[in-house]
This record gives structure tokens, sequence and C-alpha cells, in this order.
């Protein structure tokens, strides 16, 4: 059901309140108090699932984080940030393969979301996959030229173009 004019101007304040409160620390409850009240009016708000899976995830909620960012997924199927998120609680928890897909679904979304590029290859080098994970350093480092995470990108890369394995199928 989409919320009345009315609503959806409240939905809109609420959100912003929600923002404003996530902004300091020690307002951060409030925050998901507002977010929470916001939902039960729109529960398709898939920016609100995404804060406050946001704060969840802070606080190491990883089970009610990851609730809410499928929620968010369920709302908007198109929301790569959602999906980014997702996959963050997912490696965060050990779940690395899930993380993978959450991330490449993010990348189907948005491919030049840099973030999931950088986040599928730690994945990808965690679950012994190093041509996959090459795959999407060399992605990011086009997508951020500058700063420490191109520069451990670039690391990354070196470390594994040197290995024995890839050095011949690289050169091709």
């Amino acid at each position: 059901m989409v919320p009345i004019r009315s609503d959806r101007q409240t939905v809109h304040d609420m959100f912003l309140r929600g923002v404003q409160l996530e902004e300091k620390p020690e307002t951060a409850l409030q925050a998901m108090d507002v977010y929470r009240q916001l939902l039960e009016i729109d529960p398709q708000h898939a920016a609100a699932h995404i804060n406050l899976g946001t704060l969840l995830y802070n606080q190491q909620n990883f089970a009610g984080a990851e609730k809410s960012y499928r929620r968010a997924i369920e709302a908007d199927a198109h929301y790569a940030l959602a999906h980014f998120d997702l996959g963050n609680v997912l490696d965060e928890t050990g779940r690395l393969e899930e993380a993978v897909e959450a991330y490449e679904a993010a990348l189907k979304i948005n491919p030049q979301y840099a973030d999931a590029h950088y986040n599928v290859a730690l994945a990808f080098e965690r679950l012994k996959m190093p041509r996959k994970a090459l795959r999407h350093w060399r992605a990011y480092v086009k997508l951020d030229t500058t700063g420490p995470w191109s520069n451990h990108a670039r690391m990354q890369m070196e470390r594994i173009l040197h290995s024995e394995q890839l050095a011949i199928v690289w050169r091709r």
C-alpha cells in the first residue's frame, strides 16, 4: 500500500530526522527508533531499512542488520547499496560465497561501484580464487586511481601477478 500524501510527508520528515540523529553516536538509538516508526508507516522504504541495518551492523547485531538489508532488497531489488551492505554483513559473519553473490548483485546494478569491486576482490582472495580477485582489483584501480585503497589494490594485483601460476597466464 502506498502511503497517502500526508503520510509521505511524514515519512520524508521522519527519514530526515533519522539521518540527523545518526550523525551523533549518542543519538543512534533514537535514530533506530525513528526508522522503526517510519517503517511501520511505510514498510517498503528501502533507505530506512538500509540505515537501520547500518546502525544494527555498527552495534555488531549482524542478524538484525542482515534482516534489514534483505528487507531493503525486497523493497527495491535495484538498490545497489542494499546488496553491497548485505555483502558486508555476510562477509563479516564468514559466509563468503553468499557475500560474493551480494557484491556481484550490486555490481550488476552498478558496474562502476568501486567499493563493491574492492570488497568482492577481498572475498575472492579469502576464497583462494586469485584470478577472480585480480579482475576486481583491476576494475577498482580504474575507478579509484589514487589513495591508500588504490595503493593496496595495486599491491594485491602485483602479488597475484607474481605468483607462479598466474604470471604465465597474464602475459598472454
